[in-house]
């Protein structure tokens, strides 16, 4: 890719896109459109075991995501805790709702040993714990699989942003087409999670940025409502409308990633008031004024009155 006045431009010829369906080994479901309820099911009847199908994930992302650039980084510690997860089920141990699920995590939210980079190198020695809605996932159960890429700082870099490109994930592209743009921020959850690199996947949305890649990438992204769950953890923008939400392939695949992240943090006082936003001394602009209103995208003057909003 190159660009024009920072404008995203596509070499004339593109490679096509990889092909996404593959049977998952020991089963008949596909990649493609596995769902958890259909891994689940497998899990428990002996015809997968996490390890297997976290190493089948794994794999996966290393040859399809070349393409694709929607991974930064996978976790060292996922095969460890995908067998940790079969040791347990095999010792009796009452499942989680998501026991052995494979996850990615978009990389503006923190797991522990691959801090939350926001696609930057300012980022990239930040090291912490869990953001609270992984350690959720993890108490549910989940492999945490790896880190997607995204719109560098969640498209909050510049005034003309390119959606899906990161200094440290490069051009996410969509799976479907490889000249088109997955759109953002939460570029690689969606195209991961499009192309079957993970069960599935989670993104954070300020104004658009779980639905929009969603949509241009032929799945389902739900922006939960604030204070589902809780903004520990996560490189934030907004605190008015900040959130994370699950990226699937399908409803019900959304439902059950929400269900595991969403509860009442301590640390975070909105979870306490779902639906209320965040109390009123707090409820100001990223960029530390009152907020009063927000122009629609496509209306008044400027940039993004002409060319309406980015995702974010």
């Amino acid at each position: 890719m190159i660009t024009n006045r920072g404008a995203a431009v596509y070499p004339s010829s593109m490679p096509e896109p990889p092909a996404v369906s593959e049977p998952i080994p020991g089963t008949a479901i596909d990649a493609a459109g596995a769902t958890v309820a259909e891994l689940r099911a497998a899990l428990t009847a002996g015809a997968l075991t996490a390890g297997g199908l976290t190493a089948f994930y794994l794999s996966r992302i290393e040859r399809l995501d070349p393409l694709l650039h929607s991974v930064i980084t996978v976790g060292g510690d996922a095969p460890a805790e995908a067998q940790a997860c079969d040791e347990a089920l095999a010792g009796g141990a009452p499942p989680g709702p998501l026991a052995g699920i494979p996850v990615l995590i978009k990389d503006n939210i923190a797991v522990r040993g691959m801090p939350a980079t926001a696609g930057s190198p300012a980022l990239a020695g930040a090291e912490q714990g869990d953001a609270w809605l992984v350690t959720r996932l993890r108490e549910a159960g989940a492999v945490i699989l790896g880190k997607a890429n995204l719109s560098e700082w969640a498209n909050f870099r510049s005034s003309h942003p390119t959606s899906g490109w990161s200094t440290l994930g490069g051009q996410a592209a969509n799976p479907h087409a490889l000249d088109r743009n997955p759109s953002g921020s939460s570029s690689g959850s969606a195209a991961a999670a499009a192309a079957g690199l993970a069960a599935v996947t989670v993104g954070t949305e300020t104004d658009g940025s779980i639905v929009c890649p969603a949509s241009a990438c032929g799945i389902v992204g739900l922006k939960p409502t604030l204070g589902l769950v809780s903004r520990g953890g996560i490189v934030p923008i907004s605190l008015a409308q900040d959130t994370a939400g699950p990226i699937t392939r399908s409803v019900a695949d959304a439902a059950a990633l929400l269900s595991a992240m969403a509860g009442a943090d301590p640390g975070d006082p909105v979870t306490g008031r779902p639906g209320r936003g965040p109390p009123r001394r707090v409820a100001r602009s990223e960029h530390g004024g009152r907020r009063r209103h927000h122009r629609r995208a496509g209306r008044g003057p400027g940039p993004a009155g002409r060319a309406g909003r980015r995702p974010r």
